[in-house]
C-alpha cells in the first residue's frame, strides 16, 4: 500500500493510496485460504474445496470486502502516520471508470483512490485569570414562598357539586363531552369524552372557556373559537373551529385552607416544613437560572479570547442543524424572515455565525477536557438516563431501551454532563464575583439567555424520547 499527500491546504487534506494488483491478489489469496476452512460446498470435504474453485464462486465478494479493509487500513495509516485529528470521517473516491475498479475486484490492474478529510485545528489554551464574570444569586423571599404554596393549595383544592340548575362560574371545574369541526369536519384531536376543565385557567384555546360560563348540566352547545397562528399542529394553526360541547358536571371549588393539613397533603410534617421544602425548590430554580447565566457569561468571554479557522464541514453540518430549526419554528408559526423584521439573507448570516460560534466552542470545550483530562463515568450516565426516564411515568422502561438500543441517543445524554464537568473547570479559572438581585432580575430576558447558554449542546432535551402527549389538539393552547 503506498500513501501519498497531494493536499494540504488549510485544514483539508487529501491522499492517494495505490494498492498495487500483486497486493491484491495477496489478499485475496489469503482471505480465500481462510475461507476454504470453512466454506461448505457440495461434493467437497470440509476443508478440501480447491481455492481456485472458491474464487470462481465468491472472488468479487471477497474482493470487495479486501478493498473494504483496505481502505479501513489506510484511513488509519493516514490518520496515524500524520499524527492527525479529524473533524468528520474521511471521503473515499474511487476512479470513476467502473472498467477500472471491475479489472482491480478481479486483482488484474491496480487501484488508486483518493481520501479528502478535514482535521481538527491546532490552538494552545489561553490563561483565563485576567477573567472576571459576574453570577447572580437571588433568594426567595417570604412572598415568593407564599405565593407558591397558595399555587399548590389552589390547584388541589377539593370541587363540590353545585346544585341542580345551577350555572357555570369563572373558578368552576365543569366536565364536558365534545366534538370539534374545521368547516363542517371533525379534525383530529378535537374530540373528548369527560374531560375536566376549570373555567378561566386557559388550559384551552382561547375563547373556548369563557364561552362556558353561565352554563348548565344538560345543557349542550356550540363552542366558536380560533386556533392560535402560533399552534403546535400545523393544520390546526391560525383556523375557525366550532365546537359541539355538552357540559355533564358542574363542580365549584372548596375554601382553600393554608394549613398542616395541606402541608400533611404534600408529604410533609407541618406547613413549616412545607415552606421549608417549597423555599429550597424555588432556590433550585433560582440557582439553575443563576447558572445558566453565568454560562453564558463564561462562553462569551472563551468566545472573544479564541480565534482559529473551523473545519468547513462541522460549521456547514451545524449551520444546517440550526437552519432546519429556524425554518421549522417559522413554518409552525406561519411566519416569514419579513414579519421578524428580516430577509433570509441577513437571517442566513446571522445564523451562520451562530454556526461558528457553536462549533468553536465546542472544540475549545473538548481540548480543555482532553487536556484536563476530564471523564464521564458509566454511572453518571446511568443516573441521567435514569432522571430522563422518570420524566416519562408509565414509559420508564421505553425510555431506558430506547437509549440503550440507541448509542446516538446515549452520546448525546452524556454530551451535556461533559460539559458541565468543563464547564466548572474552566470556572475555578476565572474570578468570580457574586451580585445579589431579585428574581425579577434574575429572570429577565430569560429565553434569549437559555438560547445562548446552549450555544455549545447538543440539543439533549430534543433527543428521540417516547412521548406520552395523548392530550386532545384543543387543549394545547401553546
Amino acid at each position: 500500500m503506498q500513501v501519498t499527500e497531494t493536499l494540504s491546504q488549510g485544514l483539508k487534506r487529501e491522499f492517494q493510496v495505490l494498492l498495487a494488483a500483486k497486493e491484491l491478489e495477496e489478499r485475496l489469496t489469503t482471505e480465500l485460504s481462510t475461507l476454504k476452512d470453512k466454506a461448505q460446498i457440495k461434493g467437497f470435504r470440509p476443508g478440501k474445496v480447491p481455492v481456485a474453485h472458491l474464487r470462481k464462486l465468491y472472488g468479487r465478494s471477497v474482493m470487495a470486502d479486501v478493498l473494504q479493509n483496505a481502505v479501513n487500513e489506510a484511513n488509519q495509516k493516514i490518520v496515524t502516520d500524520n499524527n492527525l485529528k479529524l473533524a468528520l470521517e474521511p471521503k473515499i473516491e474511487f476512479p470513476g471508470e467502473a472498467s477500472i475498479v471491475d479489472r482491480a475486484l478481479e486483482a488484474k490492474d491496480d487501484l488508486s483512490f483518493n481520501v479528502a478529510l478535514e482535521v481538527l485545528p491546532s490552538f494552545e489554551l489561553v490563561d483565563l485569570s485576567d477573567v472576571t464574570l459576574t453570577k447572580q444569586v437571588a433568594k426567595p423571599s417570604d412572598e415568593e414562598v407564599d405565593e407558591a404554596i397558595n399555587r399548590m393549595a389552589s390547584s388541589n383544592r377539593a370541587f363540590t357539586p353545585k346544585d341542580e340548575g345551577a350555572e357555570a362560574a369563572t373558578g368552576d371545574r365543569v366536565t364536558i363531552d365534545f366534538v370539534g369541526k374545521i368547516d363542517g369536519f371533525e379534525f383530529d384531536g378535537g374530540k373528548g369524552e369527560g374531560v375536566d376543565l376549570e373555567l378561566g385557567s386557559g388550559s384551552f384555546i382561547p375563547g373556548f372557556e369563557d364561552q362556558l360560563v353561565g352554563a348548565k348540566v344538560g345543557q349542550s352547545l356550540v363552542v366558536k373559537s380560533t386556533f392560535p397562528e402560533a399552534y403546535g399542529a400545523e393544520h390546526l394553526a391560525g383556523k375557525d373551529a366550532e365546537f359541539d360541547v355538552t357540559v355533564t358536571a358542574i363542580q365549584a371549588p372548596g375554601e382553600t385552607k393554608i394549613d398542616d393539613e395541606l402541608a400533611k397533603g404534600f408529604g410533609m410534617e407541618s406547613l413549616e416544613k412545607l415552606k421549608e421544602a417549597v423555599a429550597g425548590a424555588l432556590g433550585g430554580d433560582f440557582e439553575a437560572q443563576s447558572r445558566r447565566k453565568l454560562k453564558k457569561e463564561l462562553l462569551d468571554a472563551l468566545d472573544g479570547k479564541y480565534a482559529f479557522d473551523l473545519p468547513p464541514s462541522l460549521v456547514h453540518q451545524e449551520f444546517a442543524a440550526v437552519w432546519a430549526q429556524v425554518e421549522q419554528d417559522l413554518k409552525t408559526r406561519g411566519k416569514t424572515f419579513e414579519d421578524e423584521g428580516t430577509t433570509e439573507e441577513k437571517a442566513t448570516a446571522e445564523y451562520r455565525k451562530i454556526a461558528e460560534r457553536r462549533v468553536r466552542l465546542g472544540l475549545v470545550l473538548a481540548q480543555v477536557g482532553e487536556t484536563a483530562d476530564i471523564k464521564v463515568s458509566d454511572d453518571e450516565v446511568n443516573q441521567a438516563l435514569i432522571a430522563r426516564a422518570r420524566q416519562y411515568p408509565g414509559q420508564e422502561q421505553q425510555v431506558w431501551d430506547f437509549y440503550r438500543k440507541n448509542a446516538q441517543a446515549l452520546a448525546e445524554l452524556r454530551a451535556p454532563l461533559f460539559e458541565e464537568k468543563v464547564v466548572d473547570h474552566v470556572l475555578a479559572q476565572v474570578k468570580l464575583v457574586e451580585e445579589p438581585v431579585s428574581k425579577d432580575a434574575l429572570f429577565a430576558d430569560e429565553d434569549a439567555d437559555a438560547a445562548s447558554a446552549g450555544s455549545t449542546e447538543s440539543e439533549t432535551d430534543k433527543s428521540q424520547a417516547p412521548s406520552g402527549d395523548d392530550l386532545p389538539a384543543v387543549a394545547k393552547a401553546d
